[in-house]
């Protein structure tokens, strides 16, 4: 079993890819190599099944798959991303996971009024449902799900159900969200939330500035990530930024809305993490133009790295 994560938990969970053959079945070999390929680069833990790992387009059998696959190969803290209209679905997914030792599990809110008693009552369900000992990650996605939420929703969950431990912080903007919680907590003496953002690690070190713990997102480039956050994290602010910025041309292009994440795969494929950069259907899928555009961002990317 994995060590669950806790509300001090810090440094990154790298958001994992679900490789696909290209006749679109799950490539479990591919899997392996991923997550070994994830572990070399010194992530802290690995997340699976969340948006961009293409969970909702697996069926429940393959997320059972999913999750057998990765903790059986890992001994690093794995969240799995359990999201599910039916409270049920849900729990048991979330029962399963903990059982084969995860260290906690993600839910966003269902889509719908972006009303917060709607929100909130929602959350206190999925607690009860899943239990009391399952850490619990609240994903905050709007730009995905359509449910912002205001910091006290957030502080008011984080105070009510104990097991709510993290926050996947991915609201857009969102700094001043972070700053809000912080202050919260250092004002009014409440027990702290960790904090580990997502955005494609697009503003992560301003968020690491407002108080972020680090990073949950998926950039194709686990290493930069680690970097940025561990240099940050012993002081050395100026150089987290120059590490950061020599990564930022390719990790802006991997954040184009509805390509990122063939994007991504391009590139773990490219790097030797997965066979196969396919995504499941319906998805997009890069022609020639667009390969080669992206590889010489990669050429680009090494480049500048050897320049440090």
């Amino acid at each position: 079993m994995s060590t669950l994560i806790t509300r001090q938990t810090r440094g990154v969970f790298i958001i994992a890819a679900t490789p696909f053959a290209e006749d679109g079945a799950v490539d479990l070999d591919s899997l392996d190599r991923l997550v070994d390929f994830y572990a070399s680069h010194g992530v802290t833990g690995i997340t699976i099944l969340g948006m961009m790992g293409e969970a909702d387009k697996l069926t429940a059998e393959e997320r059972r798959q999913v999750i057998d696959r990765v903790l059986a190969r890992t001994d690093l803290p794995v969240v799995v991303g359990v999201s599910d209209p039916g409270l049920d679905s849900l729990a048991a997914l979330g029962r399963h996971a903990m059982e084969r030792g995860a260290a906690g599990v993600m839910v966003a809110p269902t889509r719908g009024p972006a009303r917060e008693d709607r929100v909130e009552g929602y959350f206190h369900a999925v607690a009860s449902h899943l239990g009391a000992d399952v850490p619990l990650v609240y994903q905050d996605f709007p730009l995905s799900t359509g449910v912002a939420v205001a910091p006290a929703l957030i502080r008011r969950l984080s105070q009510d159900l104990p097991q709510m431990v993290m926050l996947k912080h991915e609201d857009w903007p969102g700094l001043t969200k972070i700053s809000a919680l912080r202050d919260h907590e250092k004002n009014e003496g409440v027990a702290r939330l960790s904090i580990l953002c997502g955005n494609g690690g697009l503003y992560l070190p301003q968020e690491l500035a407002r108080g972020a713990d680090g990073a949950m997102t998926g950039f194709a480039y686990p290493e930069a990530l680690v970097q940025t956050v561990a240099l940050y994290q012993t002081g050395q602010v100026d150089a987290a930024e120059d590490l950061f910025d020599r990564y930022l041309p390719i990790l802006r292009h991997e954040q184009q809305p509805g390509w990122g994440l063939a994007l991504r795969k391009h590139i773990l494929m490219k790097r030797g993490a997965i066979a196969c950069a396919a995504t499941r259907a319906p998805g997009p899928k890069l022609v020639k133009r667009d390969m080669e555009e992206l590889e010489r961002l990669m050429r680009r990317t090494e480049i500048r790295l050897k320049e440090i």
